[in-house]
């Protein structure tokens, strides 16, 4: 961990993410689209593999550490809020959409004979209809409440580390091949094609302290049929019911974490969103953490 580092410590790992991939195919090499920098800007520009920038080696320093904790972080609040409840029918009932060679139950009933090859899986009226089920099979009841408890605390976590990681950024002198620069590493980032600005820094911090504020309690989440009230974020991870997506949406399901009080307007957002420009808050948050 990051706190039994000396401070004054020089901390550097190179890592070239053009030589470093996933099998996605499972034929045991690693092809130039496999590789961890292709699948990130194919992800993060709609771009082919060949298009990806040529010198995609980074230093990866103090600073990332803090950076690849607040992620991990927010992986294990994902992991601990599904596993917080009991959601087979879902899985058994739609997974084959995603997985249409894992012999789950209804493999053999539901997923074509071509075994799903054909289309892509966002043009496929079969794991459309699929898709429709899932959401239809979110209803989830609770199994074990002290992980959806933890799930709040990873995610407040994650935010502490984030705030770490832009502390260590910002008291950066050099410019080595910066995973997340900050405002004074100037140039473009190979991998993303976007600039930290100050004004980006800022903006971050702001969204940090509101995504703070939401998961204590301290302000409350608009729904948009209901007025004068908001869910208390807090109470919905401490305080743990049934999870039921569709009745989420319409209502029903989080009236028992309504509450009046400071609500979070969309100009508070917005505010922070346009500090982001045409990039988008999305691409910067994905890379920011």
């Amino acid at each position: 961990r990051g706190g039994g580092v000396p401070a004054d410590a020089d901390i550097g790992m190179v890592v070239d993410l053009a030589h470093a991939g996933i099998d996605l195919n499972e034929d045991g090499n690693i092809a130039p689209d496999e590789s961890i920098a292709a699948i990130m800007a194919s992800l993060s520009r709609g771009v082919d593999a060949s298009d990806a920038a040529p010198s995609l080696a980074f230093r990866f320093d103090r600073a990332d550490g803090f950076w690849l904790q607040g992620y991990a972080e927010f992986l294990m609040a994902q992991a601990d809020f599904w596993l917080a409840h009991d959601f087979r029918a879902m899985f058994d009932g739609s997974f084959h959409m995603l997985f249409p060679h894992a012999k789950l139950p209804l493999q053999d009933a539901l997923v074509p004979p071509d075994g799903g090859m054909s289309g892509s899986i966002f043009a496929s009226e079969w794991r459309f209809a699929d898709f429709i089920s899932l959401v239809h099979l979110v209803n989830w009841p609770v199994i074990e409440p002290e992980r959806r408890k933890a799930a709040r605390r990873h995610l407040l976590e994650m935010i502490r580390l984030s705030r770490e990681d832009w502390k260590a950024i910002l008291a950066e002198t050099d410019n080595d091949r910066e995973w997340l620069p900050g405002p004074q590493q100037k140039g473009v980032n190979p991998l993303t094609g976007l600039e930290v600005g100050e004004a980006q820094v800022k903006a971050w911090l702001a969204a940090l302290t509101m995504a703070e504020d939401l998961l204590e309690g301290r302000v409350l989440l608009p729904h948009f049929r209901i007025i004068g009230k908001g869910i208390n974020m807090k109470r919905f991870f401490d305080e743990p019911k049934p999870f039921d997506l569709v009745l989420s949406i319409t209502g029903p399901a989080i009236a028992p974490y309504l509450e009046s009080g400071k609500i979070l307007t969309s100009d508070d957002f917005n505010q922070i969103q346009r500090e982001f420009g045409g990039a988008g808050f999305l691409i910067f948050a994905l890379w920011f953490n």
